[in-house]
């Protein structure tokens, strides 16, 4: 049965392996730039909070910062994003909070994202708070020295400690599902 369950959840290697022959596909020169990634995974031009989502998810797995992902940058982005375990997946979502990469998380960064996240999936939850309340919030929770940032330990244990906090900030738009319904858009 936990079989059964982890293959609905998580991709299987097909669709991994199809989603790298889109890559070669689409990416010749093996190096896929954001409007090529925005492409791949059905982004439309006139979803300015998805595309800022997508372009931020983008920067994140630019681990060389060349504005491209090249093929390793993009399977080690799937093999996150599908198949990494909670600990991995907190770390990456704290690099997509940490725009400046200085290592620690201030409120302006935090809502930014609160903000993205907000119109594209809180506005439809049972969160009735604002962005601004929600960043309020999360550091009331997580700021343990209350400096007014948070750090990745501070980030890390307060997201294991703290269920709403989870549901926050480890940034779970259920990617795999969004991949592999996306999948059916590939050219």
């Amino acid at each position: 049965m936990g079989q059964e369950e982890s293959h609905n959840e998580e991709m299987d290697l097909a669709q991994i392996q199809e989603l790298c022959i889109v890559f070669m596909k689409e990416c010749p020169s093996g190096a896929l730039h954001l409007h090529e990634f925005k492409r791949i995974f059905g982004v439309q031009s006139s979803s300015a909070e998805e595309s800022l989502y997508m372009e931020t998810i983008f920067r994140s797995f630019d681990t060389n910062k060349d504005n491209t992902l090249d093929f390793l940058e993009y399977v080690a982005a799937l093999h996150l994003i599908l198949r990494g375990n909670l600990e991995d997946r907190l770390k990456w979502s704290f690099k997509m909070y940490d725009k400046d990469g200085n290592g620690k998380l201030d409120r302006q960064e935090v809502k930014r994202i609160i903000r993205i996240m907000y119109k594209l999936k809180l506005q439809k939850s049972d969160i009735n708070m604002t962005p601004s309340e929600i960043c309020d919030r999360i550091f009331e929770l997580v700021d343990v020295n209350k400096d007014g940032q948070i750090t990745l330990s501070e980030f890390m244990e307060g997201a294991q400690k703290d269920e709403w906090v989870m549901r926050i900030l480890k940034l779970d738009v259920n990617a795999t599902g969004w991949v592999i319904q996306n999948c059916g858009r590939l050219p």
